[in-house]
């Protein structure tokens, strides 16, 4: 079972029934024992002195006579033990009747400390630590605040070119608030174990050479899941990106209205890891040899999936790390791999998508 499925934002959270049911019986129990108390006193002779009770005392007077006891006062007696024991056989089963959900709260609770753990690691660097959020990782500074998707500053360079000195660039980090509808738990636990090769996502996880301990990554991808859009939230949201996307490359009719093209949807989901230099602004060949995903020009894709509908799979559904697909790729297990886009772009889509890459 996957425990972030369930993840929701942070909130505040009433006590559960158990605590309910046994915060009746102590109540219970403290009004009984204030009304013994009271009839214990009221009972008492107010023209008796001080100290009295060292003679008056009820374990110091002759008790009732064996007729007397074995009567009404025992019928009393046990009538009253009858009574406690039906509390009893009433209040054990009532405060175990929500027994099953103790589990689902105790897990939902571990969940809502792992997303607060999460987020202050999430926080940006310059966020004021507390005791506890110690230490923040600044994947806010990248990312946005709320995962929204921002830029950061990195260095380029040409490894075909040792002579052309570096370059600074604005990168553009992806947003994180959708990033789960792209990738599986363990792919994003493999993104931030070992980063992402030649980008500015860094190896965060021991493993990867990184900072982040197995229990913190976890409390991360609580984190990330709990600031999570909506799939129709993240639809539209990826169909602006088009939009913007097709307005800026001059794909739209005499109306200035845009036009959703294959091209305009590959450069708004696929370019930034299949184009070269498309990620800071100065994009290369389109689909040719990008920081992180393979070349897809001249023809390669037909060669690696002859069947089209194969190909239009892939993309919609992604692969496990270490599964083949085509005719000879391999899913990666270190960086994630390639995402799945069937969420949030409808076949048609894909198949647009699917079609353009086939054409490079």
């Amino acid at each position: 079972m996957n425990r972030f499925t369930d993840i929701v934002p942070i909130a505040t959270k009433g006590i559960s029934g158990q605590e309910s049911i046994g915060a009746l019986i102590f109540g219970l129990l403290f009004v009984g024992w204030v009304l013994y108390v009271v009839v214990t006193l009221a009972r008492r002779d107010p023209g008796e002195p001080p100290g009295s009770e060292v003679e008056l005392a009820p374990n110091r007077k002759p008790y009732y006579d064996d007729e007397e006891l074995e009567g009404p006062r025992l019928d009393r007696a046990l009538l009253v033990c009858l009574g406690m024991l039906m509390i009893i056989a009433i209040a054990i089963p009532l405060y175990w009747l929500r027994e099953p959900g103790r589990e689902s709260n105790a897990l939902r609770g571990f969940n809502i400390r792992a997303v607060n753990r999460g987020a202050g690691l999430f926080e940006s660097a310059k966020a004021p630590t507390s005791p506890t959020s110690p230490i923040h990782f600044g994947c806010a500074d990248c990312h946005g605040s709320a995962g929204q998707g921002g830029s950061t500053s990195y260095v380029v360079s040409n490894p075909a070119e040792p002579n052309v000195p570096p370059v600074s660039v604005s990168w553009s980090a992806p947003p994180l608030n959708s990033v789960t509808y792209r990738f599986t738990d363990d792919e994003l636990l493999q993104i931030l174990t070992y980063g992402r090769a030649g980008t500015p996502m860094p190896a965060w996880g021991i493993l990867g050479g990184g900072a982040l301990d197995a229990q913190q990554l976890s409390d991360l991808i609580a984190y990330i899941h709990s600031i999570q859009i909506t799939p129709a939230q993240a639809i539209a949201f990826w169909q602006q990106r088009a939009n913007a996307t097709a307005i800026a490359e001059g794909s739209v009719d005499a109306d200035g209205n845009p036009i959703i093209t294959g091209k305009v949807l590959f450069d708004t989901n696929c370019a930034r890891c299949h184009t070269q230099g498309y990620s800071y602004g100065n994009p290369g060949v389109s689909g040719g040899g990008g920081q992180y995903g393979p070349n897809l020009t001249n023809g390669s894709e037909i060669r690696q999936f002859p069947s089209e509908a194969d190909q239009i799979t892939f993309v919609t559904k992604g692969v496990d790390p270490g599964t083949g697909y085509g005719t000879g790729g391999i899913g990666t297990d270190y960086g994630g791999g390639m995402p799945h886009f069937g969420v949030y772009l409808s076949q048609q889509e894909i198949t647009e998508i699917v079609d353009y890459e086939r054409s490079l």
